[in-house]
């Protein structure tokens, strides 16, 4: 499919074509007209449109800006498996997914102050029903509005945490942006500051540090391997591959790794760095 683009002759041009002799005046009109399909451009060219707001999830970006080059080996005795969801799994086979040995779950609640997932009830209630532990995600907009603003949305949208044992706390998804720039227009200083204000007001909200999920290609493009949330914030780390690989600066290993987008029932799956227990542990905080 080509796209017609508008040519415009000079008008010196057009004088001498039509002082040609009569069968080459036609000739020249022909060529005239010929003028705007040589010079079309194919439709493929064009700049994709955007994907629509709210559709974002977790690891969105991974497959085009870091690629897959395979998957971990077994290592079931020192990692706990676990999923991710969010909208464009609707509603989720947890008995399935308990069966298959997945023992705790994320599901999206929230991107930016505009969207709620509708799906968030089936799946963040359905994993915790079959016995999981569970817990709620947000995907950060930067350029949307501001890191507490978020924060409280997030919060007030399913975001939360209880001390039951079986809740876990929530996670700051910030990744490539898909609607746009990939660090959303902002310096690595002011990206680190979104972060910081977004981290403060979820923890006063809830008394939690939330889990950082990000990628080490994007937090290095976009915060300057920024070290200092290491301290308190759990790594979730995004890497295709057989081993997690670098980490950002100041994490010593990760929480939790998403280690592929293709995995049984859902595909989105995970690894706990560490036996049940652990994920207990971080539950109960």
């Amino acid at each position: 499919m080509y796209v017609l683009r508008p040519h415009v002759l000079r008008p010196d041009v057009l004088r001498a074509l039509r002082a040609l002799h009569p069968r080459r005046h036609f000739l020249a009109g022909l060529l005239i007209a010929a003028l705007p399909l040589a010079l079309t451009t194919p439709a493929s060219a064009e700049t994709a449109p955007s994907p629509a707001r709210g559709t974002a999830r977790m690891g969105m970006g991974v497959l085009t800006h870091d690629g897959q080059s395979g998957v971990p080996a077994d290592t079931r005795a020192a990692h706990t498996e676990g999923v991710d969801v969010s909208s464009h799994q609707g509603n989720v086979d947890w008995p399935t997914l308990w069966g298959s040995g997945v023992r705790w779950a994320y599901a999206k609640a929230t991107e930016g102050t505009y969207y709620t997932n509708p799906y968030h009830a089936q799946q963040y209630n359905g994993s915790y029903d079959v016995g999981m532990i569970r817990g709620a995600y947000h995907f950060a907009t930067p350029d949307t509005a501001a890191g507490a603003t978020q924060a409280d949305y997030f919060v007030d949208h399913g975001g939360g945490w209880s001390q039951d044992g079986r809740t876990l706390p929530g996670v700051l998804d910030i990744e490539w942006n898909p609607y746009g720039d990939a660090c959303y227009g902002k310096t690595q200083s002011a990206m680190v500051s979104w972060i910081r204000d977004f981290l403060n007001q979820y923890k006063a909200r809830t008394g939690r540090n939330a889990v950082i999920y990000t990628a080490t290609s994007w937090w290095t493009q976009c915060t300057g391997d920024h070290a200092a949330f290491a301290a308190a914030n759990p790594l979730w780390i995004a890497r295709y591959a057989p081993t997690a690989g670098t980490l950002p600066t100041g994490w010593s290993s990760y929480t939790m790794w998403q280690y592929t987008s293709s995995g049984p029932t859902v595909g989105d799956h995970d690894k706990f760095n560490g036996a049940l227990d652990r994920v207990v542990a971080l539950a109960n905080g």
